[in-house]
């Protein structure tokens, strides 16, 4: 009697651990990601752009709340619409595109509220520089995917940082400003 409870209970919890870790790996939809900036145009309109390449994956654990994002944005992909506008952001006054070719944030603080992620928090690279952001849902859902069949996670999230913080300081005497307003749309699918 004693061995069966003791294999039971063994049983219980090799399956309660198990059920625990349901760590899930999504790729990053480059068709439906995109990550957007909007800087005030001298206070009378915004100016705003994207990266048009992107690759990363998302690890998400709906059950522990917890998460891992890993998402890198290609420089010289940023398309404002205005060739002109683009060389110079590519250029060493902005991105330096030809030395630092890539951009990246990296995370493993997820913050939840019930199901729903509603930010996460972790480190953006520019120009060789990582400092702390966090980016604040303002939307988050998951869902299966009627054509891929799959389950497909994503939602908005935005922040606000100052470019001068990665080193980016050119034309704020001339009144560019700092600010830069970060927009991040993103789905991705479960592996």
């Amino acid at each position: 009697m004693r061995k069966t409870l003791i294999a039971a209970a063994l049983v219980a919890t090799a399956f309660v651990g198990s059920a625990h870790a349901e760590i899930a790996t999504y790729n990053i939809d480059p068709t439906h990601t995109f990550v957007t900036f909007e800087v005030s145009h001298f206070g009378t309109s915004t100016n705003r752009g994207r990266f048009d390449k992107k690759d990363g994956t998302v690890q998400l654990d709906k059950a522990a709340k917890t998460g891992k994002v890993d998402l890198t944005l290609e420089t010289d992909s940023i398309n404002t619409g205005t060739v002109a506008l683009d060389k110079q952001l590519q250029s060493e006054n902005f991105l330096n595109a030809a030395n630092f070719p890539t951009a990246k944030f990296v995370a493993n603080d997820f913050s939840f509220s019930g199901d729903k992620v509603n930010a996460v928090t972790g480190q953006l690279t520019l120009l060789g520089k990582t400092l702390p952001v966090t980016l604040k849902a303002t939307n988050f859902n998951c869902y299966t995917n009627p054509i891929l069949k799959r389950e497909v996670c994503g939602g908005d999230f935005e922040t606000t940082i100052q470019r001068s913080q990665w080193g980016m300081g050119w034309g704020i005497d001339l009144g560019v400003p700092d600010t830069v307003k970060l927009a991040v749309q993103v789905e991705a699918v479960k592996q």
